[in-house]
């Protein structure tokens, strides 16, 4: 359900992505709102589908997943249902965290993240590669990220 967004709701999304644990007393005094009104107005937002969840943002590398990739995939378009069945597979590997149908010369490009080389080829021999509807695929590893915005730019 589509609602019509006005300036306060764009002000609470863009308060919200920036500080998603923010409580409702401190969101309401930021947008000059009472409580009741602003709490109506996030469940408003969240009902209509513009607030899909609340994240943490954690540090992959403390965590021990030292190689991120973006892998670009090509698919075989021989055979039946060749895009769900890629899909469907895609699913189940939980190295993958981001999958995205694109244009170009590649139909998806999937972001992973692994602990090390050796998990980056065990993924690739035992998981990726055994997709039947997969044609080809081309890695490029992530050197480094200069910009990772979790924010969704509003000012359209």
């Amino acid at each position: 359900m589509a609602i019509e967004l006005d300036k306060t709701d764009l002000q609470i999304l863009k308060i919200l992505q920036q500080n998603g644990r923010i409580t409702n007393l401190q969101l309401s005094n930021e947008i000059g709102l009472s409580p009741a009104p602003t709490l109506e107005r996030v469940r408003k937002l969240e009902n209509a589908g513009y607030i899909l969840s609340y994240h943490a943002l954690v540090d992959e590398e403390k965590l021990g997943l030292g190689i991120k990739t973006f892998i670009q995939v090509s698919l075989d378009f021989h055979q039946i249902d060749t895009i769900q069945t890629f899909l469907n597979e895609i699913q189940e590997i939980k190295e993958i965290t981001e999958c995205h149908h694109v244009t170009g010369q590649c139909d998806f490009l999937l972001k992973v993240y692994v602990k090390d080389i050796k998990s980056y080829e065990q993924l690739i021999m035992q998981k990726i590669s055994r997709i039947t509807v997969v044609k080809t695929f081309q890695t490029m590893i992530i050197m480094s990220t200069n910009k990772k915005e979790p924010i969704v730019p509003l000012e359209y």
